[in-house]
């Protein structure tokens, strides 16, 4: 066989190896491009949900824009009104005006933003998990809810007074500290008020059980007695009793609750 016709086949051969790699190539890269379908899928969709959850909640922020003066006027009522506040900075009124709307329109918007994580979510999950999310949902909102109220109704009420009277030194309170006052004292009891749910998913989990919890009660305390300290704003013993007293309720119930879970 001549050089010639050697390289030709040689050629040949290159060129029939080349279409059949260019056509396994092709057929690998439309296997990968229908498995990234669906993870394609999911991504659009996640991103679609963002961006409506953002629009909720830019649209719940300016509507708290027009609301914001009278929301002001309701949370600085413990203290006994805007006039009882002193800004010190030429900035400080307008960064609490729109510290509060921020606030309110994120608050505002939190049911819609829960809304739209359970619709991605829900999907990807058996029916048990389904009942899970959505009985657990509604019961995390409402002890956070029921903390905020009792941080409302029974803390403040003690506490600023306690705080702003102490020693008989008049106190001249600055709005931002006491926005961040009040809102940090709410967020954080709303948080310790979710006590039963957090044991009912650790006993669901097998983590714990009821009879831990029982033993353990003095070790309970403790812990009751040092978030407590840490939550309550003030250093004497009667408004961190008041702390104390609600989350003690709170275990009873969670114990209650960690009965009636094993013995599903």
């Amino acid at each position: 066989m001549s050089a010639d016709s050697t390289s030709s086949s040689i050629k040949k051969r290159s060129w029939r190896d080349y279409l059949r790699a260019l056509g396994r190539a092709h057929q690998k890269a439309s296997v990968q491009l229908e498995t990234s379908q669906p993870l394609l899928q999911h991504l659009n969709e996640l991103r679609m949900r963002v961006f409506k959850a953002f629009g909720a909640v830019t649209l719940t922020t300016l509507l708290s824009f027009i609301f914001a003066g009278h929301i002001i006027d309701f949370l600085a009522s413990p203290i006994g009104g805007k006039k009882s506040l002193v800004s010190i900075e030429v900035t400080e009124n307008i960064a609490i005006f729109m510290k509060v709307s921020l606030l309110s329109g994120f608050v505002l918007g939190m049911p819609f933003i829960v809304y739209q994580a359970l619709s991605f979510i829900l999907p990807g999950l058996t029916k048990k998990e389904k009942n899970y999310l959505i009985i657990g949902v509604p019961s995390a909102s409402l002890l956070f809810l029921s903390g905020v109220a009792f941080t409302w109704y029974v803390m403040l009420p003690a506490a600023v007074p306690f705080l702003t009277h102490f020693l008989g030194i008049p106190t001249q309170v600055r709005p931002i500290n006491y926005f961040d006052f009040i809102t940090r004292l709410m967020f954080w009891i709303g948080v310790c008020f979710e006590m039963p749910l957090v044991v009912m998913i650790l006993v669901s989990l097998k983590f714990l059980t009821a009879k831990q919890l029982a033993q353990e009660w003095r070790y309970v305390i403790v812990i009751i007695a040092v978030i407590a300290a840490v939550v309550t704003p003030t250093v004497d013993p009667v408004n961190m009793g008041l702390v104390m007293a609600p989350l003690l309720g709170l275990y009873l119930i969670s114990l209650a609750l960690a009965v009636l879970v094993e013995k599903r």
